[in-house]
């Protein structure tokens, strides 16, 4: 009789893996690990499989075989016996246990990847977005640029006579009291009166540009008594009503020895629209000013100046000194106004910036070869303080041309010399 296979690994090692100590080896799982066999062996059923044998005495004929417990009566089982020293580690007691090797950890560091291709589109896409942002707005600053540049009226003021070239730049500044474009309505809101088109100067002033530092502006009293080329002793302002902006440049240039740059002209109605497009000046009024002719009535204290009161305030000579306060209101104004334009309020405010880039360049006139970018300079220096004057006085005297302005030729001698 056949003895049953055992499922035992003690009672089969021959068919297990054996370690050092002679016992099985164990998977992950704890379960014993069965050696490969060959191919031979691999192809014939394990012996446990097989059925045993029946003596051949003893076989029957199919049809009458008949089932005899007896030829397949199992054997006892008794599990093998081995030293305490042989036992499996997973049969012997925690203490005797052999210790298992630590084996350290070995973490496997991912491989970077390289960016992926839809962030840097996107990227390119942010970089070219930017990119094409800036180039529009740099277009539009420069077509703004020009167009401004364009509404800019423009004469030839600079005189075929000239003194030579003395340091820095020099602007000459006018307000002028033309009253051209006007209608009666405006000219009577404005207080302007006089003839509609008269070429007369309320504001003279040179504005001296040094290469470093500050700038100084220098305010001419429309009434001084000096030499016009071809007229004799003259008024000043009365060289550019003979002779317009060339002869007054020429009249500026013999008496100051300065050599006159670039030009500049402001008429009355231009002034008044420039403020009123900023939304008024804030001045502060050291005494009352009642002045009719000017439609001028103020009150002490500071104040918002709308463009028709503005204009009557640089115009009136209603005061004690009479043309000598008024450079000095007229020199704080300019100072006022400039501030304003340069504002945020006005600047980053689009309802006030683009009525103020319409209107604005309408109303100046510049010289042939001026330009928007030259008159930025004159905001800039505003913009970072400068020295304000004016022609020293010597004194008074009725002349045939009126009440005149003497200067003291020993002290404006001395600022010309300091400008040159």
């Amino acid at each position: 009789m056949s003895t049953p296979h055992s499922n035992d690994p003690r009672d089969n090692l021959e068919d297990f893996v054996l370690g050092r100590d002679g016992q099985p080896l164990v998977d992950r799982y704890g379960r014993p690990i069965r050696k490969r066999r060959p191919q031979r062996e691999q192809q014939r059923p394990p012996a446990w499989q097989e059925r045993p044998a029946i003596r051949p005495e003893r076989r029957e004929p199919q049809e009458t075989r008949q089932y005899n417990p007896r030829d397949y009566e199992p054997r006892e089982y008794r599990p093998r016996q081995y030293p305490a020293q042989q036992r499996p580690a997973q049969h012997r007691p925690p203490q005797q246990r052999p210790e298992r090797e630590h084996v350290p950890m070995q973490v496997t560091q991912r491989p970077q990847r390289p960016p992926r291709q839809r962030t840097q589109r996107r990227r390119g896409r942010r970089k070219g977005g930017c990119g094409r942002l800036l180039a529009a707005l740099l277009v539009v600053l420069l077509a703004l640029t020009f167009l401004v540049d364009a509404r800019l009226s423009r004469v030839d003021a600079l005189p075929a006579e000239r003194i030579a070239n003395t340091s820095g730049t020099n602007w000459l500044l006018v307000g002028s009291d033309s009253r051209t474009g006007l209608s009666e309505e405006d000219a009577a809101r404005l207080g302007t009166g006089g003839d509609l088109g008269t070429t007369r100067t309320d504001t003279i002033m040179l504005l001296h540009l040094p290469l470093f530092g500050k700038a100084t502006l220098v305010s001419i009293p429309r009434d001084s008594y000096v030499a016009v080329p071809g007229y004799g002793q003259e008024k000043i302002n009365a060289a550019f009503a003979y002779g317009g902006p060339q002869l007054l440049i020429q009249t500026v240039e013999q008496a100051s020895g300065l050599r006159v740059d670039r030009y500049a002209e402001i008429g009355m109605g231009g002034l008044a629209n420039i403020v009123d497009a900023v939304g008024g000046v804030e001045i502060c009024v050291a005494e009352p000013i009642q002045d009719p002719l000017a439609n001028l009535f103020v009150e002490p204290g500071c104040q918002t100046m709308d463009g028709a009161t503005g204009l009557g305030y640089v115009r009136t000579r209603a005061t004690a000194q009479g043309d000598l306060d008024r450079v000095g209101r007229q020199r704080e104004f300019l100072g006022a106004l400039t501030s304003r334009i340069l504002s945020p309020g006005v600047l980053l405010n689009p309802f006030r910036a683009l009525p103020l880039l319409w209107t604005a360049p309408a109303m100046f006139t510049v010289g042939s070869k001026d330009h928007v970018w030259n008159l930025a300079r004159i905001g800039l220096a505003f913009s970072m303080g400068l020295n304000t004057e004016t022609i020293p006085v010597g004194g008074f005297m009725d002349a045939d041309v009126g009440n005149v302005i003497l200067w003291d030729e020993v002290a404006a001698e001395q600022l010309f010399s300091s400008l040159r």
